[in-house]
């Protein structure tokens, strides 16, 4: 037994936001939880997204309400102070954002020790500049959530990292989605920002071609007012199409992208969910880039379209997809229909 390990240590893991990057971790945590038994781990994120660690036996979770009662210094200081009667023994801050930087100085105050991610961010710079660009494949996020606990003492193999079981679908699951012998597709098509969106056209294109062949049913992913009335006429126009938006819980949705056949999404969150599973996941990819370290995890780089940078070199011209030039919120139309359908029905016909 290594000597990091005589006695069980305990591990506060900070990460707030996003989806994606929330679902990012549940591979790393999976095996640092494998790989190094006698660690016990507290994440630190928001309420929404506790079902993301179910799996995890040595891992629970204790939510910020960053809205609520711990909004500002004073409700971060209030969180130290619950934080600090579960015997923390050190602190991996996977997020480094304003948030966290306060409650890790908290932590360094009372003498616990803690670790912060390395983002990496001149190296994201460069890979996103307009001029003088380096354009290489950068660290992984979870490469980078790894070395934090590398530098605790508990290197992760994540060659090692085992996937998520599929969770059961419960009846209310079935009455909605039903009990059909064909595939499940999923397809998540919406994202944060208008440059990482595949055209709603041009995904009912996909969507129509996809549902003609009847070899498929067609399960729709999103949230939202807006997004839930798209979804909701699509749902309308095909017979092997359902709309799931706003029908689940999100455990539920969970437990649904766990049993699907194919997830097609954007650079967004869903994709991460499905990947925790070992689903396959089709990604398109616009004005971002799988370089910058986001790509799902485990997943065949084969499955990522990408918009052609020979038309938009700037590609990326952010981390995030929130920034680019005019003109660029294009980019991702150069990813054709037929590229789309055609990767589908690849993976589908080899299930």
């Amino acid at each position: 037994m290594a000597s990091s390990e005589r006695r069980s240590k305990h591990i506060l893991v900070i990460r707030l936001s996003a989806m994606g990057d929330v679902a990012m971790m549940v591979p790393v945590l999976k095996a640092l939880q494998d790989q190094h038994p006698h660690v016990n781990i507290t994440v630190l994120t928001k309420q929404h997204f506790h079902a993301l660690f179910s799996q995890l036996n040595n891992v629970k979770v204790n939510v910020a309400d960053v809205k609520g009662k711990h909004k500002g210094p004073l409700g971060l200081w209030k969180l130290y102070k619950e934080l600090r009667s579960l015997d923390i023994d050190a602190v991996a801050d996977l997020h480094d954002v304003l948030r966290s930087n306060i409650l890790v100085r908290y932590f360094r105050v009372g003498g616990v020790p803690f670790y912060q991610i390395d983002k990496g961010r001149k190296a994201k710079k460069k890979l996103t500049a307009a001029k003088n660009k380096v354009f290489k494949p950068l660290k992984t996020t979870h490469e980078r959530y790894a070395d934090v606990f590398k530098r605790m003492g508990f290197p992760v193999d994540l060659s090692q990292a085992p996937l998520l079981e599929k969770e059961k679908l419960t009846n209310r699951i079935l009455a909605l989605v039903g009990r059909s012998s064909k595939k499940w597709l999923g397809i998540a098509p919406f994202a944060a920002h208008t440059g990482k969106m595949y055209p709603l056209d041009l995904m009912e294109k996909v969507i129509g071609d996809l549902n003609a062949t009847s070899d498929c049913q067609i399960l729709l992913f999103g949230g939202g007012e807006k997004e839930i009335g798209q979804l909701d006429k699509l749902d309308g126009k095909f017979a092997n199409c359902l709309n799931i938006a706003g029908k689940l819980t999100f455990q539920e949705e969970l437990a649904l992208i766990s049993n699907l056949d194919l997830m097609i999404s954007m650079d967004s969150g869903n994709g991460h969910l499905a990947a925790m599973y070992g689903i396959p996941v089709i990604t398109l990819w616009g004005v971002t880039h799988p370089y910058a370290g986001f790509y799902p995890f485990g997943q065949d780089i084969n499955n990522a379209l990408l918009a052609d940078r020979e038309q938009f070199p700037l590609i990326p011209t952010s981390i995030y997809g929130n920034k680019m030039p005019l003109g660029y919120e294009l980019a991702i139309e150069t990813i054709r229909p037929a590229e789309i359908i055609g990767k589908a029905q690849e993976i589908l016909g080899s299930s």
